[in-house]
């Protein structure tokens, strides 16, 4: 169903007027709708706390050129009132009762992807631009195997461990969502070009911030709410104690998305805030499985068991395990002696050795026994 043209290009005014988050703006909109917010906002008919957030731009009327500017760029204008609006990820923002943490008035989008269905399996996975190698083969990793199991890839395309995750993604054809600190027709940083023109030819780029629009400091923290918002959880893969990374988990526990956390040593400046968000209250993920596990459905996505090695002596009774630990590698032993050694009676200690040579691990020689050496274990 389309969007009334009205209605779009009261959305378009507000974007450009309201520097985001503009929670009074938001709330307006929400009690009047978006054309008579819009238009009681280039009046100047507004309360102090709207007048605020929009008297210094209420004039720069730039809707209709906004929305072909986006149109030149393969960019639309996405609303609430849209069927492709992401409601149910975007409801975690009436739980963070914070004016930081607000749903946006409008979203610019790139792509052939529909917002709303991309986000009903997603995970953000962001982490630091200085990015260790480790973090990087970490990102990847986890980005493929997201991507691979349908879950969709949500980051900010940044250098380091953003795109990382996205190129692991791109690199299986799997869904990702980047979200800009600028307008939907700019590229930043302009190194990933060539990923981000990737992302919006299969998933889709994510801005609230007008076309022509620079990025900027505080906008690359206002946009870090939209990334731990569309996703199920957020994956913190590396982060310096203080990092944007760290914003982003900031905003995952306001809006009470699931928080995890990638260890990293301990000696790794890179690796110091995730090790601070696990001290807290993040949880501990290793692999794809782990976060699916945590972010997935209840009792379907589960992580399998990791595989354990297995020993000769695996299954062996308590009196079996002090009868071989008893028995001397190189030199055979009779009965008599292993008894006083484990400190069982003979008839327990035969009744152990038959086991134990049924098993290969004791070696009967003329009336004694010896152990059979195990191969080294890891």
């Amino acid at each position: 169903m389309a969007v009334d043209e009205e209605i779009l290009r009261a959305r378009a005014y507000l974007l450009r007027v309201a520097e985001p988050p503009a929670p009074q703006t938001g709330r307006f909109v929400d009690r009047v709708g978006a054309v008579a917010a819009a238009e009681a906002i280039r009046r100047g008919d507004v309360s102090r706390e709207v007048a605020k957030e929009t008297s210094a731009r209420r004039k720069n009327d730039h809707a209709e050129a906004d929305l072909a500017a986006a149109a030149a760029a393969g960019a639309r204008l996405l609303v609430p009132e849209d069927p492709s609006w992401p409601h149910w990820p975007f409801a975690c923002f009436a739980l963070a009762a914070s004016d930081e943490l607000v749903s946006p008035l409008g979203l610019w989008v790139r792509g052939p992807g529909s917002l709303a269905e991309l986000t009903e399996r997603a995970v953000a996975v962001v982490g630091a631009r200085n990015a260790t190698g480790y973090g990087m083969h970490v990102a990847s990793d986890l980005g493929r195997a997201l991507a691979s199991a349908g879950q969709t890839v949500v980051s900010g395309a940044a250098i380091g461990i953003d795109g990382a995750a996205h190129r692991g993604a791109l690199s299986v054809g799997g869904p990702t969502i980047a979200v800009l600190a600028c307008g939907p027709d700019r590229v930043y940083p302009a190194s990933h070009s060539a990923m981000i023109e990737r992302i919006a030819a299969t998933g889709l780029v994510v801005s609230e911030y007008p076309p022509g629009a620079v990025p900027a400091r505080h906008r690359f923290l206002v946009r870090n709410r939209l990334i731990a918002a569309l996703a199920a959880g957020t994956v913190v893969v590396e982060a310096a104690l203080r990092s944007g990374a760290q914003r982003t988990a900031s905003d995952a526990r306001a809006l009470g998305t699931v928080l995890m956390a990638v260890p990293g040593p301990v000696t790794s400046a890179a690796s110091a805030g995730c090790h601070e968000l696990l001290r807290r209250d993040a949880l501990l993920v290793s692999s794809a499985a782990e976060v699916t596990e945590a972010t997935g459905r209840l009792g379907i996505d589960l992580a399998a068991p990791l595989p354990r090695p297995e020993r000769p002596t695996d299954g062996l009774d308590e009196q079996q395990r002090l009868v071989h630990d008893a028995l001397p590698p190189r030199a055979a032993r009779d009965v008599g002696w292993l008894a006083v050694e484990s400190g069982l009676g003979t008839d327990a200690v035969r009744a152990a050795l038959v086991e134990l040579e049924r098993r290969s691990l004791a070696l009967h020689q003329e009336g004694r026994w010896q152990r059979v050496t195990e191969p080294p274990s890891d």
